[in-house]
């Protein structure tokens, strides 16, 4: 009986601080909303919109590419032998490829 009461005299001397662990404990970590989860999710935002960035960048390069090819005609024999490495006859092509450092 003597430990109830000196445990019973400890929770009421520091109900305050009991409760505010309590309630970091359930918010922080427990919660269906809890801080963890929101830093999860930020990272993962932040992840989805490096992706939309480059994918926007991308469209639009090849936007221009696209109005590049209907207005100007000698475009899709550049682009051919640029990407495609299509050659005319007697010519002779060298392809480059740079070394990427990972």
């Amino acid at each position: 009986m003597d430990k109830l009461a000196s445990l019973w005299s400890f929770v009421r001397r520091h109900k305050y601080l009991i409760t505010f662990m309590l309630f970091v404990v359930i918010v922080g970590f427990l919660d269906e909303n809890s801080i963890m989860r929101r830093l999860g999710y930020a990272r993962e935002e932040s992840r989805l919109r490096g992706e939309i960035e480059k994918y926007r960048k991308e469209y639009e390069e090849n936007t221009e590419r696209l109005n590049e090819l209907a207005v100007d005609s000698g475009a899709i024999e550049r682009i051919a032998r640029e990407k495609y490495l299509m050659k005319k006859p007697n010519e002779d092509i060298y392809v480059f490829e740079e070394d990427i450092e990972e």
